[in-house]
């Protein structure tokens, strides 16, 4: 059987990758990358794929159309990923340990806007971007186990 256009495998020349501290408890890991790669899909729509359906023709919300490569690595490492993504002006998210105390959007904004850049005492760091940017954004930080 030879392979058409529709089913080569896609190859994507962008990736979307959120590094997270290694030190967090499993569900603040959860939590934290649920949150960070919700910003990436209201600011980057191409990065959302169609809509779902099942054999009954139900419906399903889209999701991204590529994977999301999952790191972790120090609160050194989150740092200076953060300014590489910074200068690199890439579409970014991030998660202070802040937000771990507010119970809501306003107040997670306040906490966030209450500290400097250089301050922020990241938790986590999602970005997308072609891939090398990216790569070189979370060097230094390993795979998820």
């Amino acid at each position: 059987m030879t392979d058409t256009p529709d089913e080569a495998p896609v190859r994507f020349d962008t990736k979307i990758a959120v590094l997270l501290r290694e030190d967090l408890e499993p569900w603040q890991r959860l939590n934290v990358t649920a949150f960070l790669v919700s910003g990436l899909g209201t600011q980057v729509p191409e990065v959302i794929g169609e809509p779902y359906e099942d054999a009954d023709q139900v419906a399903y919300l889209p999701m991204f159309r590529q994977p999301v490569l999952v790191f972790e690595g120090t609160k050194e490492t989150l740092k200076a990923a953060h300014a590489r993504v910074l200068s690199r002006a890439l579409p970014r998210a991030v998660f202070t340990s802040d937000l771990f105390t507010t119970g809501n959007d306003r107040d997670n904004r306040a906490a966030v806007r209450a500290v400097r850049t250089g301050e922020l005492d990241l938790v986590g760091l999602a970005v997308y971007g072609p891939r090398n940017a990216v790569d070189k954004v979370v060097k230094g930080a390993r795979m998820h186990p």
